[in-house]
């Protein structure tokens, strides 16, 4: 789980940096980045499925293991998101994100989201946890934030109205990772608490 939340980190930062520096190489390695994930998922997924079967859990170890079966659903995601990313940057022909910085805020916010969340896992801490809920309200600004630079870049120029749908696409995949990242606190807490939002 560690591993695949480092993977997730990784590709977050590489897709962030590929953006800023209009590197198409860094764009297209994203990608490759992004089957590890995948594999890491199916990895999980059948020491998860085995520990069901074989040691037929109850209570507490129940929740874990169920919990990491839901975390690593959100954790794939992550990473399929952050290839969109990387596709839509690779078509950018070099050109960079300067023009938003809000979107570099949302990069780093997400990011710091993943990590916080896995390390939650790890260490059954509640309130980090609870501290990644709190966070996401600040990528959800920070995106209307977003909407309103690409708004006004288009009023200022229409030729830049597809690379500001481009840029916006970009920023709604930031905004969905942080919201996979809210999914992974959510069952944090539920495998140490029993609790899930919504029950």
């Amino acid at each position: 789980m560690i591993e695949m939340g480092a993977e997730c980190e990784n590709l977050i930062a590489l897709v962030t940096t590929a953006l800023f520096e209009g590197d198409i190489e860094k764009a297209k390695t994203a990608k490759r980045e992004g089957l590890i994930i995948d594999e890491l998922e199916r990895e999980i997924e059948s020491i998860c499925l085995k520990l069901l079967l074989q040691q037929q859990p109850v209570a507490k170890d129940l929740r874990v293991i169920s919990a990491a079966l839901k975390m690593i659903t959100d954790m794939e995601r992550i990473g399929d998101q952050a290839e969109d990313i990387a596709e839509i940057v690779a078509s950018l022909n070099g050109r960079v994100g300067d023009e938003c910085v809000y979107i570099s805020i949302m990069a780093e916010a997400t990011k710091k989201m993943v990590t916080g969340s896995i390390d939650a896992y790890v260490k059954e801490d509640v309130k980090l946890a609870e501290a990644v809920l709190r966070h996401d309200d600040l990528v959800d600004e920070t995106f209307m934030q977003v909407k309103e630079t690409l708004i006004n870049m288009i009023a200022e120029n229409v030729d830049d109205g597809e690379y500001a749908l481009d840029l916006l696409m970009i920023a709604k995949y930031f905004e969905r990772i942080g919201d996979h990242a809210t999914n992974i606190a959510e069952w944090v807490i539920f495998s140490v608490t029993g609790y899930h939002k919504g029950e």
